[in-house]
């Protein structure tokens, strides 16, 4: 296939003419995305302004079709959000009766959207609900956290929550599942003291369900860790009344303890044994060692030795 040789001039009058195409390209699309057009959006409901004394469930899904006059610039956007815009809603007319018509709350749903956008209609526009008497139920309170310290420190005892449980109220439809509420998350990161903070709750799944009280205190107990050394007696489980002499007879365990606890973190702290079966019915040589009481909040390094000799005298 020849090659088309260009001169310079034709080189220029190419690149003058791709520069206005591009250029009268643009302009078509900024003046057609700047008319006005109507086009749909999905949105989440989110209720507000509950009844008094009633468990309302809603009789259908929490998401409605949005039909928008805006800008084709807002129409662009609206199709690249990944996720649908929630828009709140009243339950006020549910003192009254047992839906809304959401089309009465337009002028309060577009005080929520730019003003140079509307909501025409929604789809559907009445929602229907079903009632019930609200209970209330008293379930234990969640903390969601991620800490990480600084060495050598860590979480020296039980973390306390005031309060430990909280009251939740709504239809017992909705409570029949909750057996704990979820804290917001506590996320902190080169911890080297105590921690002392107020947390919220995560709002729940359904919208009528409520708890008291909003929010939560939390204490962390956090100190210096350092380590110890303990040797203890091996027990024998499982033993007949054989007379077995364990070859060694202790332990020595080796943990980390909280400066705190160290005096409090002694030989009744500790357990282990050796299970005898494991010889009688499955005959090995050596028996392992078995940790079956260790203290709180402290962090095991090494036992000595791991499996034990024996030896069985008859």
């Amino acid at each position: 296939m020849p090659i088309v040789s260009l001169t310079r001039i034709e080189r220029r009058k190419i690149s003058v003419f791709l520069s206005c195409l591009l250029l009268a390209v643009f302009c078509w699309l900024f003046f057609a995305l700047s008319k006005d057009y109507e086009y749909k959006v999905n949105s989440k409901l989110n209720f507000t302004n509950p009844p008094l004394n009633k468990a309302y469930h809603p009789l259908q899904d929490d998401t409605v079709t949005l039909k928008l006059r805006g800008t084709g610039w807002q129409l662009l956007f609206s199709k690249l959000k990944l996720r649908p815009r929630i828009i709140h809603v009243s339950l006020k007319p549910l003192n009254f009766n047992n839906y809304i018509t959401i089309s009465s709350q337009l002028r309060d749903i577009n005080r929520q959207f730019e003003s140079n956008q509307e909501v025409v209609s929604v789809l559907p526009d009445t929602l229907f609900f079903d009632f019930t008497r609200r209970i209330t139920k008293k379930v234990p309170v969640k903390l969601l956290y991620k800490l990480s310290f600084l060495k050598p420190y860590g979480i020296s005892g039980p973390i306390r929550l005031e309060p430990a449980t909280v009251i939740v109220t709504g239809a017992a439809e909705d409570l029949k599942d909750i057996n704990f509420w979820p804290t917001d998350s506590l996320s902190l990161s080169g911890v080297a003291a105590q921690v002392n903070t107020k947390l919220g709750f995560q709002k729940g799944l359904k919208n009528n369900v409520d708890v008291y009280p909003k929010f939560v205190k939390v204490v962390v107990p956090v100190d210096e860790f350092t380590e110890k050394v303990i040797e203890i007696p091996i027990e024998i489980e499982n033993n007949p009344g054989r007379d077995v002499k364990l070859v060694p007879e202790k332990a020595r365990i080796t943990l980390l303890t909280a400066l705190g606890n160290y005096s409090k973190v002694d030989r009744q702290s500790l357990k282990v044994n050796v299970d005898f079966d494991n010889w009688v019915k499955n005959k090995y040589p050596q028996l392992p060692l078995r940790i079956v009481k260790f203290p709180s909040f402290c962090k095991l390094v090494k036992t000595e030795p791991q499996t034990i000799d024996f030896l069985v005298e008859d």
